[in-house]
């Protein structure tokens, strides 16, 4: 595997550590109010989405037209912006939503750039580690952003701008890659074709699929327990949420690192496996009355959603590479994903509207999920190449 991974890990990994950080300081900043509203933290997740879903059809295409480690420098920088504007007092649900179109922009470059690093047989093996490097990210950038929030907005904000101006310097090891010509007439239009293209072969439709479950799950859960936890187990501020959810990142990194070992890209629909335990594992929280009980379940449901999520990634981005581009594939994806996560908060924000108790939305969220993934899978056949271009 080449050395240009490790540069791009530890950018990566900073630029994750900041995202979350940003959003515990946000949820910080909102629990410390004196009348919270229960919209605010479900609102703020739907902006940062809402980027992903507006921007698909150009981002795609920008990192595939242009070298992918000058483009992750770019959402470094617009990140960075954002941070910036929280730090100024400008609304937050304005400023995360900045936020958010860097991170629009970045993933497809992220994910992008992979296969030019690792080729065909390492690009499992690569997505492990993206993926365990971004969860470490997410755990520690939760859990120092939230204690560090805790102490100070101010200096959680300064830090974060800090993390991802030193990511933006960091992706300048990486090698400038490929390029394709820019294609001619509508984006939008453009985008269309390539979505109806890429859909038609069972298994780029499972990956794309596939990873909007994973995400509108990940996403509902990350929102439900914040309304769980201080009902169930009593706890009261960020850190004590993120040190809870702490688990469930522990358990992705520990999925992601078995995985490249039990489900190769030639057996892509094994995933649905561990699809189906973390469906399992979600009713199996709201059942749980306790700390430790939560954590261990929460553990189980990040393992069975890393083993789930990583051969999806690295299916995605092999068969992009071989038709649309992994940028574009990457770029569809996040469409996808993010229509799905924003119609699962959304849904979870209504029915929280309606006096739905989060024990409930757990329990519906693991049956909802048991059911699409089987709806999904129907069609996948065990073993299947995927061709070398798509007409």
């Amino acid at each position: 595997m080449s050395k240009h991974i490790y540069p791009l890990l530890v950018a990566q990994f900073l630029s994750a550590f900041a995202d979350n950080a940003i959003l515990f300081t946000v949820i910080a900043m909102v629990m410390q109010d004196a009348h919270p509203v229960s919209w605010y933290v479900p609102a703020l997740q739907s902006v940062f989405l809402v980027a992903f879903v507006v921007l698909a059809p150009w981002v795609g295409g920008f990192a595939d037209t242009h070298a992918k480690s000058r483009v992750l420098i770019v959402a470094n920088l617009i990140k960075a912006c954002g941070a910036g504007l929280l730090l100024f007092h400008v609304e937050p649900l304005l400023a995360y939503c900045v936020v958010g179109v860097g991170a629009a922009l970045y993933s497809p470059a992220k994910y992008g750039i992979l296969p030019e690093l690792a080729g065909h047989n390492g690009l499992v093996k690569a997505n492990s580690w993206i993926e365990g490097s971004t969860i470490l990210a997410i755990l520690t950038g939760m859990v120092v952003g939230a204690k560090l929030a805790d102490h100070s907005t101010t200096w959680a904000l300064i830090a974060t701008i800090v993390l991802f101006l030193i990511s933006a310097a960091t992706t300048l090891f990486l090698p400038i890659g490929l390029r394709k010509a820019p294609p001619s007439g509508s984006k939008v239009r453009l985008f269309y074709l390539e979505v109806k293209t890429f859909l038609a072969m069972p298994r780029s439709r499972f990956a794309v699929l596939g990873a909007s479950l994973f995400w509108a799950a990940a996403a509902s859960v990350r929102i439900i327990i914040i309304a769980w936890a201080p009902l169930v187990l009593m706890t009261h501020n960020a850190s004590d949420i993120a040190n809870l959810t702490l688990f469930l990142a522990i358990g992705i990194i520990a999925g992601s690192v078995l995985v490249p070992h039990l489900i190769p890209l030639e057996h892509l629909r094994r995933a649905r496996i561990p699809a189906y335990f973390m469906s399992i594992f979600i009713i199996a929280l709201s059942f749980t009355e306790a700390v430790w009980p939560a954590r261990f379940v929460l553990f189980l449901m990040g393992m069975a959603g890393g083993m789930f999520i990583v051969p999806i990634n690295a299916a995605l981005q092999d068969l992009g590479q071989q038709s649309i581009g992994s940028g574009g594939a990457v770029a569809m994806q996040n469409f996808f994903q993010n229509v799905a996560m924003l119609l699962s908060v959304g849904g979870y924000t209504l029915a929280a509207a309606e006096h739905v108790t989060p024990i409930a939305a757990l329990i519906g969220l693991g049956l909802l999920l048991l059911a699409a993934t089987f709806l999904v899978v129907w069609h996948l056949p065990e073993v299947e190449q995927a061709p070398s271009n798509l007409e």
